[in-house]
């Protein structure tokens, strides 16, 4: 069985990506794997405000509980997953990255990516 250091280490290694942090939701990094400049404690720390704002969005607007979403910045997209009640996922990928892989693989696997916590 897999762990989680080899799930971050893996989708680490997918192109495009400069950072994965799994984050509990008190704001600390369980794990990760980040590229140089990519502070991982601070996203960490800012993920959990974040997804608590955008869980009050679909509430507020009939789309029920959060489970994944794609913000897209400047340099780059960050996609934002709700693994279970106590942990989170961020990964960092550079702008012209196709995230469609990535995100059919955190729906398909999150139950068990979370049970590995």
């Amino acid at each position: 069985m897999a762990t989680i250091r080899e799930v971050v280490e893996a989708l680490s290694r997918r192109s495009g990506v400069d950072a994965v942090v799994v984050v509990g939701r008190d704001g600390l990094p369980i794990d990760s794997r980040t590229a140089d400049g990519v502070d991982a404690e601070n996203v960490a720390a800012l993920l959990p405000s974040v997804i608590n704002g955008v869980t009050q969005l679909g509430q507020a607007g009939g789309r029920g509980e959060f489970g994944t979403g794609v913000l897209e910045f400047g340099s780059g997209l960050a996609v934002v997953s709700v693994l279970n009640a106590e942990a989170l996922l961020v990964v960092l990928v550079r702008p012209s990255t196709n995230v469609g892989a990535l995100l059919y693989d955190l729906r398909r696997h999150r139950s068990a990516i979370a049970g590995l916590l």
